[in-house]
């Protein structure tokens, strides 16, 4: 199902997702418009696209996702919307209630907005934040959206990305004054790298301080996913896709899934020095910080490098599959062992020479 005609609005279309998000619905699927909301959009956002804009139309829309009336207009004659817009902090630096105006109030606000103005179908971009870890720290291998876990959810940031998810799902099904009913899903990216990343570039800059030393924060064992950014817009389109055949919107709607690509599952620190080795970094032998007890809530870092949970730098998320896509209950996985991920500093270093040139698949 192609989206070519419709009318899309994606919500932080200025941020590092959202753009990405934005250039490849141009070059895959030429809608009518393209709605870029956010707070503040740069004109070299628009000047960037004008090589693949072709016959769409692009609309910029400043304003506030907890301003109501802002997102009705938004919204009006809309057929798709993509909410990437979010207060990401992993460092609980901004007040409670400030996050949850903007990630769930926003959230809601605009998934009311989305009914009263007849809107189809609603993807919200979440995040693997929301599954823990759990108390104890246990890993997940060979993960799917199906399998058991019991998190304990003690951060800011994942506790409102959780209740917006709940909300969304919760909004599947709703009727539409036109007719018809509003079809949502939500997409759970792991660790998003690529070009414009501001994290790498947050771990950069206290290599630099540390003599070009990064900090080793994550234990080599405790594999995660990165994922490429054009890959997360992939399975953007491909869930906007699902939710706008009407064959499939049914059973693709009100479901979450994880979003990976085929990048090998690697630390978080293992991984930052695969990107940034070319550059002259080096990495610590050992993690900085002893392991605190599970009651520990921070970990704490000098400089701007993330608080972790303890659990989260000592336990492997692996939900990896084949390619970019929606992660599928029978999707294929393959834990990698230990020398596979030493093998991933030289195979890491030659995707990142090529990242300018990559190319998702639909």
């Amino acid at each position: 199902m192609s989206l070519r005609g419709d009318v899309c609005v994606v919500t932080g279309a200025a941020g590092f997702l959202g753009k990405r998000l934005v250039r490849l619905l141009l070059e895959e699927e030429r809608p009518a418009e393209i709605r870029l909301l956010d707070k503040h959009v740069q004109p070299e956002v628009l000047d960037g696209l004008e090589d693949c804009r072709g016959d769409s139309r692009l609309t910029v829309l400043e304003g506030d996702v907890r301003d109501g009336d802002f997102l009705r207009t938004a919204c009006r004659g809309a057929t798709v919307v993509f909410h990437t817009a979010s207060i990401i902090d992993v460092r609980d630096s901004v007040e409670y209630s400030e996050m949850y105006s903007v990630n769930v109030r926003g959230t809601q606000l605009l998934l009311e907005a989305c009914v009263s103005e007849n809107v189809s179908s609603f993807i919200y971009t979440s995040t693997i934040e929301v599954m823990g870890p759990n108390p104890a720290g246990d890993a997940v291998t060979n993960g799917t959206e199906d399998t058991a876990y019991k998190s304990s959810l003690k951060f800011n940031y994942s506790k409102t990305k959780k209740e917006a998810e709940d909300r969304t799902l919760a909004a599947h099904g709703e009727a539409l004054p036109g007719g018809g009913r509003l079809a949502t899903c939500v997409l759970r990216p792991m660790y998003i790298f690529g070009e414009g990343c501001r994290f790498l570039l947050g771990h950069m800059a206290d290599g630099v301080r540390n003599r070009d030393v990064l900090f080793r924060m994550s234990r080599p064992e405790a594999l995660v996913n990165p994922v490429y950014v054009g890959n997360v817009a992939a399975a953007h389109l491909q869930a906007a896709r699902a939710l706008q055949d009407p064959r499939r919107r049914e059973r693709a709607g009100g479901q979450f899934y994880f979003v990976s690509d085929d990048t090998p599952p690697v630390s978080y620190s293992d991984f930052n020095h695969a990107v940034l080795a070319p550059l002259g970094f080096g990495i610590q032998d050992r993690s900085t910080w002893r392991i605190l007890n599970v009651e520990s809530s921070l970990i704490k870092q000098t400089g701007s490098c993330f608080r972790h949970l303890r659990g989260k730098l000592s336990s492997g998320f692996y939900y990896s599959g084949q390619g970019p896509h929606l992660q599928g209950k029978n999707t294929k996985r393959k834990q990698l062992s230990h020398n596979d991920c030493c093998y991933l500093a030289f195979m890491l270093t030659d995707l990142f020479k090529l990242l300018i040139n990559y190319k998702t698949q639909p």
